[in-house]
């Protein structure tokens, strides 16, 4: 018997990679009858340390990444996903994920795409190697 999973986390950041792991989740979660939690991290360091210092700056931009994430959410709950849920996180992504969600929605499996948005990142590798390594559930990278 396939396996089956209660909640699913996706991650989102728009790269190609992301939006094939979002199809790949919707038909996941349409198939096991699974919550969808979608999340998306406002990455602080894309920002200068006076937009970092800046209040409404910040604000801005997290409401301008929630307002995105609701698309999403959307696209899930048309598709035909039950329970649909989404959050945003700050800091790095890998990390912020592995560190801060699963904790926090303890997901039965992490479903990412293979290349951020930003493209390789630092001495960490991708995102999503880091993510596949440190993350204490299974993680699936889609490409």
């Amino acid at each position: 018997m396939p396996t089956t999973f209660k909640r699913i986390l996706v991650g989102v950041d728009d790269s190609a990679d992301a939006l094939l792991a979002f199809d790949y989740a919707i038909h996941q979660a349409k198939r096991d009858h699974s919550e969808l939690v979608i999340v998306s991290v406002l990455e602080n360091d894309d920002m200068n340390v006076y937009q970092a210092l800046d209040r409404d700056f910040v604000h801005g931009e997290y409401t301008d990444l929630e307002n995105h994430v609701k698309k999403y959410q959307k696209q899930a709950e048309d598709a035909g996903v039950e329970n649909v849920r989404m959050m945003i996180a700050e800091g790095e992504p890998g990390e912020t994920i592995v560190k801060e969600v699963i904790p926090d929605v303890k997901p039965d499996i992490l479903i990412v795409g293979s290349l951020a948005k930003k493209g390789v990142r630092r001495h960490f590798g991708s995102q999503a190697a880091y993510m596949a390594k440190y993350a204490p559930i299974s993680v699936m990278v889609v490409r």
